[in-house]
């Protein structure tokens, strides 16, 4: 399969996992490196190093150095440790901000380019639920919130997205009218005809229309979804642990949210990668899919425990350090949630379990119990639950909404009841005695 999908192996060489210990790769010691051979992983190490050396020495530390930094990292621009201190690093992410924004990259900002660029990290900050609803529905992610908070101040955002929709809707309209005198005088005459005429075109007409089933019903789309689930928040907040009356409501809210969180971490390690354009680290990932697709095909057949097995067995055998392989893992996941390309997403998952990063269980959890990327198996989603759970009372990193203190109590309550209406599988194949 390797030397079948050639950018598939390049990636799959750096899934390496050492399951019995807890993996992390942060922005500080993680720059993607395994996506391009490790080589970029290594010179970043290299630069981290040289960062403590040279700008603590004579660049001032401000509260307003400060902000800059916490704000540039946020939107995915990589400042490095906000020390407050502006040096290399921090004007190389403000020239990358200036040339997303489409301003020159002089590395300095502007008044009006810094006013904008805190303001927008605060108020994304303060946003709360609103924000991770733009941040899902934007193709550019946590950054594409930059311009739609300058489109706002121009007071231009919320028109330019809905005039496509309003001004295609009316097209139809003239077909209306040309029928609308049809009736009057022409109606009785064509009949006839229409009647002749109807034969011969009925085959010609079928046989063109296309058939968009040809290969059975089309997979759920998860972005669809959890846009439909974003609408009833937003309209009827979210499920707690104390007003929960639908605990699959309650876990789809959740489900979505971690994908927001997914897609956002993605981006952040995604603008770190040096020599790539997101665009190409996509097309990396995509890659990706075959080769983990047998994997995640037994997600659903295999208990979690043998599933995790033939995983981690497969990691191992690439030999790249569990750091690369965890961001790597990390970017794809990612990138699988924000095309809908569930291959991906299950395989990253299931990647970073196998490398011992086992709060990541809950994805898995979700997609069993809710049927996205692999069959529904309400048995087989309970461990992989009781597993993420786990993790998270171990004291593991809250990966997903890490301000939301009450969120391990809802995954309890709302997996548990689901979970435990799973059908039981004793008695499903008859037994019969035979005599003789």
């Amino acid at each position: 399969m390797f030397s079948k999908y050639l950018t598939a192996a390049a990636l799959a060489a750096s899934v390496a996992a050492i399951p019995a210990s807890r993996v992390t790769a942060d922005a500080g010691d993680f720059v993607a490196g395994a996506l391009i051979g490790g080589i970029v992983g290594h010179a970043v190490t290299k630069n981290n190093q040289k960062k403590k050396r040279v700008y603590r020495s004579g660049i001032p530390s401000t509260h307003e150095g400060r902000q800059i930094q916490s704000s540039l990292n946020y939107f995915g621009f990589n400042a490095g440790r906000v020390d407050g201190q502006l040096g290399r690093q921090s004007r190389n992410a403000v020239a990358a901000y200036q040339a997303y924004m489409g301003y020159p990259a002089t590395g300095q900002l502007t008044p009006f380019e810094q006013d904008l660029l805190i303001t927008s990290h605060n108020r994304a900050q303060a946003g709360g639920y609103q924000t991770t609803q733009l941040i899902a529905s934007n193709p550019e992610g946590t950054r594409g919130l930059l311009k739609t908070y300058r489109a706002e101040m121009a007071g231009q955002a919320v028109p330019q997205q809905q005039a496509p929709v309003i001004v295609a809707a009316p097209q139809p309209a003239p077909v209306t009218t040309v029928v609308t005198p049809a009736p009057s005088v022409v109606a009785p005459a064509p009949a006839p005809v229409a009647v002749v005429a109807a034969a011969p075109d009925a085959e010609a007409s079928s046989a063109a229309l296309p058939n968009f089933f040809q290969s059975g019903a089309p997979e759920a789309s998860l972005a669809s979804h959890c846009n439909t689930v974003s609408l009833l928040t937003s309209t009827n907040g979210y499920t707690t642990a104390a007003s929960m009356t639908d605990p699959t409501a309650a876990l789809n809210e959740q489900f979505c949210l971690a994908r927001t969180y997914a897609i956002a971490r993605s981006e952040e390690l995604i603008s770190q990668v040096n020599g790539l354009t997101p665009q190409q680290v996509a097309a990396q990932c995509d890659g990706f899919g075959p080769v983990v697709q047998p994997y995640v095909a037994s997600l659903s057949q295999k208990s979690r425990d043998v599933l995790n097995k033939e995983v981690s067995d497969f990691v191992i055998s690439t030999g790249t350090t569990p750091q690369q392989l965890a961001g790597t893992a990390k970017i794809c996941l990612g990138v699988g949630y924000r095309t809908d390309n569930m291959n991906v997403a299950l395989g990253s998952g299931l990647i970073l379990y196998a490398l011992g990063e086992t709060v990541y269980g809950e994805l898995m959890g979700h997609h069993l119990a809710l049927g996205f990327g692999t069959q529904k198996n309400l048995t087989h989603a309970g461990p992989w639950y009781q597993a993420g759970l786990a993790a998270t009372d171990a004291g593991a990193d809250a990966v997903f909404v890490p301000g939301q203190p009450e969120r391990a109590e809802i995954l309890r309550k709302a997996s548990m009841q689901v979970t435990a209406a799973a059908p039981s599988q004793a008695g499903v194949l008859p037994v019969f005695s035979v005599t003789e």
